[in-house]
C-alpha cells in the first residue's frame, strides 16, 4: 500500500486539443508539434505543426512549416503549408509556398512571392521555387551597371 513503487512508464501523449501560446509567452527556438496550436505571443525561431493559427497579437520571426496555417498577427518568415489563410489584420513578410489552398482577406498585407507547389517538405519546395537565383541574377544585373563609366547627371 504505502511502499509499493509505481512503474515510471509515460503517460501516452493526446494530441486532440489545441495548444495555446499566451500573449505574455516568448520563445526562442524551434516550435515542434504534431497537434494544433494558437500562438498569441512572440515565437523567434522555426514553427513545426500540424494546424497553427497567429492571432492578431502573435508574432512568429522565423519559416513556418504546417498543414493548415491562419495568420491574422505577424509573420516574419517562408510558410510552407497545404492550406493557407491570411486574415485582413494579418501581416507576411516573406515567401509563401501552398500546395492547395490561399485565401487572403481584403486588408492583408503581404510582401514576398507566392508560389504553388506539389511539394510538402521546405527543402524539396524551396529547390522547386529557386528564389536564390532571381534575388542573384537581380544583384548581378545592378553590379554589372555599377561598372564601367560613370552616369553623368548633370554637366555645365
Amino acid at each position: 500500500m504505502f511502499g509499493s513503487k509505481k512503474k515510471d512508464t509515460p503517460r501516452p501523449l493526446n494530441d486532440s486539443g489545441r495548444s495555446q501560446v499566451s500573449e505574455a509567452f516568448s520563445l526562442e527556438g524551434t516550435l515542434r508539434t504534431s497537434g494544433a496550436i494558437d500562438i498569441a505571443g512572440l515565437i523567434k525561431g522555426p514553427v513545426f505543426a500540424n494546424d497553427l493559427i497567429i492571432k492578431e497579437t502573435g508574432s512568429i520571426i522565423g519559416p513556418v512549416e504546417a498543414d493548415k496555417v491562419e495568420i491574422y498577427g505577424h509573420l516574419e518568415g517562408k510558410i510552407l503549408a497545404k492550406s493557407i489563410v491570411i486574415g485582413s489584420s494579418g501581416v507576411v513578410k516573406g515567401d509563401i509556398l501552398f500546395s492547395e489552398t490561399l485565401r487572403t482577406e481584403e486588408g492583408a498585407d503581404i510582401n514576398g512571392y507566392l508560389k504553388k507547389t506539389e511539394s510538402t517538405s521546405m527543402e524539396a519546395a524551396q529547390n522547386e521555387f529557386k528564389l536564390d537565383t532571381i534575388e542573384t541574377s537581380g544583384s548581378k544585373e545592378k553590379e554589372k551597371s555599377k561598372k564601367g563609366r560613370p552616369k553623368i547627371v548633370a554637366s555645365n
